[in-house]
């Protein structure tokens, strides 16, 4: 009895010190549960259990549980998380030159967003681990577009709207206030609330989003011009990264490339699942002449780009950008 019992004792101290040298990192998204980012990274943090052979575990908080982006970011600061998901707007609070190719009406076609990402995520990679993040893998959230309780075509038809714009960009907010509009800053965890209430009545998201969130149910006008790319990314921030061993860091960084990158696939054929669902339950798909695209176009080269360069987005950057695309234009691919 008294081996089996110093056998038992022994078997458990080493369970106990198994426990003890598991890195946890703990991740925050706003990724709705159920979306095909949710189910990416659930699928990582499987996978990350296998490689590592139980070393690391990712502890996931998805769907705006651990809070609204500038909120993860502060916790990572604060070590209270250790890696977060980001869409555009998220990681241009860690870095401004990420919103130049989000910039609206710049790029306006998958292929020029699939170019510009191939030139440009290198650079932006070096810069976020200045910042001090590890960028694990990139993803193309979709196309932004106006939603709105009534159909907006045309800049004044927005200027009659209550526009939701994410709370601490002021910058934003006075542009949009000067040339007429009417922002209404909030947290992205309060949209639904606002719409319910009639605080706002019109917002930018993807499709896809739209549908997750159920915000097309009050706002079920969709205007049909692609405002913008929406790109995302999953970082986990180096004193997290740094503290794993090199061998298991690159175990880890190829099952994120791996899922992430099998992750498109899903993320196109979700989007446009979601606008079927969506238009069986009543959504409309406004479309846009050209000659008011170029309406719009003007509007933010004379408003966005003129007084938001070097504050909201890095100017040069965006400068680089156009560049590519004039000389991807030109090639006629």
């Amino acid at each position: 009895m008294k081996k089996i019992f110093v056998i038992a004792v022994a078997a458990l101290s080493l369970a106990a010190l198994s426990a003890q040298a598991a890195t946890t990192i703990k991740f925050g998204s706003l990724a709705p549960i159920g979306s095909p980012w949710d189910t990416a990274l659930k699928r990582i943090s499987a996978d990350w259990t296998k490689v590592s052979a139980g070393e690391v575990v990712l502890k996931i908080y998805s769907g705006g549980i651990a809070g609204d982006e500038p909120d993860m970011i502060r916790k990572v600061k604060l070590g209270q998380l250790d890696a977060v998901g980001l869409t555009g707007f998220g990681l241009t609070w860690l870095d401004p030159a990420i919103m130049s190719m989000q910039v609206p009406l710049l790029i306006r076609t998958e292929a020029e967003l699939d170019y510009i990402l191939a030139k440009m995520t290198s650079f932006y990679e070096a810069s976020l681990e200045q910042k001090g993040y590890k960028v694990l893998f990139w993803t193309k959230v979709g196309w932004a577009h106006f939603f709105s309780k009534k159909p907006v075509v045309t800049p004044d038809d927005l200027k009659k709207c209550k526009l939701f714009v994410w709370e601490g960009s002021a910058d934003e907010i006075r542009v949009w206030k000067k040339d007429g509009f009417n922002p209404v800053p909030l947290p992205g965890t309060e949209v639904m609330t606002a719409l319910q209430s009639g605080m706002i009545d019109s917002l930018t998201t993807s499709p896809l989003t739209a549908a997750a969130y159920q915000w097309f149910g009050l706002a079920p006008n969709m205007c049909g011009m692609k405002w913008a790319p929406f790109v995302g990314a999953m970082l986990v921030s180096l004193k997290a990264w740094n503290s794993l061993t090199p061998e298991l860091r690159a175990k880890l960084l190829d099952s994120a490339h791996r899922i992430g990158g099998s992750m498109q696939a899903d993320i196109a054929g979700a989007d446009a699942k979601a606008m079927d669902v969506m238009k069986q339950y009543g959504l409309k798909v406004n479309p846009v002449p050209p000659a008011v695209v170029e309406q719009w176009a003007a509007m933010v080269n004379n408003g966005f780009v003129a007084d938001l360069g070097g504050k909201m987005f890095d100017k040069e950057v965006y400068e680089k950008i156009k560049a590519l695309l004039a000389e991807y234009r030109k090639s006629g691919k």
